[in-house]
């Protein structure tokens, strides 16, 4: 079976001369259909500038890199947005809710940009909003939220495209501990559907709520262990 994610030898530089910063220096890194894994790494490690090119959001400088089998190394930036659209589903630490739309409306929006006819959006918004808990809560605004039911609308609107990647950048940063424990829970059983989901985060409780662990030192993968999940 094809990976979801195949890195070989990323390697990703910025600037040039005395300003050269080599942020990634030769990842290789696997991830297989339905993996659950945590990305960790202090400030500066590159985990940020991995998870921007596993996005599909920046281009290595070398390497190669395979999402659900497409090649990106040579996508122009219109060929990238493209996928993004159709293999990625993000989750950010913001959450990234258009404010003065209903959780319903901001769940659509990605098969807005797809074209999907609005009957049919609508049943899929309705049904991922149900799908994370909050078939109640579908007409609110974001700020009649909580952090946690905000998440939760963000999750609902990555799922909604039925991507091939859950992408999940500090996803609970903005969280208390509750909110925090009910988004991990809620990872869980995405997961345990057969997601692939891929976690930026700095805390070693939520990174322990994954199956993988893969830690980033200096720009190279220093460790890579399967947890208990």
């Amino acid at each position: 079976m094809t990976p979801v994610i195949d890195l070989r030898g990323i390697t990703k530089t910025y600037g040039g001369g005395d300003t050269e910063v080599q942020a990634l220096r030769g990842i290789d890194l696997t991830i297989e259909r339905g993996d659950y894994v945590a990305i960790m790494g202090a400030s500066g490690s590159g985990k940020s500038t991995l998870m921007n090119i596993i996005g599909a959001l920046d281009v290595a400088t070398s390497g190669h890199y395979s999402l659900d089998g497409i090649g990106i190394d040579d996508l122009d930036e219109s060929a990238l947005s493209i996928v993004r659209n159709r293999k990625i589903g993000f989750i950010f630490q913001s959450f990234n809710l258009i404010p003065r739309t209903t959780a319903l409306s901001n769940v659509e929006l990605p098969l807005v940009y797809r074209g999907v006819r609005r009957r049919e959006r609508r049943a899929r918004a309705v049904e991922a909003l149900t799908a994370v808990g909050l078939a109640d809560r579908m007409h609110h605004m974001p700020n009649e939220l909580s952090g946690g039911q905000q998440q939760r609308v963000a999750v609902a609107r990555a799922l909604v495209a039925e991507p091939s990647l859950l992408l999940a950048d500090e996803p609970t940063g903005n969280l208390d501990s509750r909110s925090t424990r009910d988004v991990l829970d809620l990872m869980g059983a995405l997961h345990a559907q057969g997601r692939t989901i891929v976690m930026i985060t700095h805390e070693d409780d939520v990174a322990a709520a994954s199956g993988r662990i893969v830690t980033l030192i200096d720009g190279q993968v220093s460790d890579d262990r399967r947890t208990h999940a």
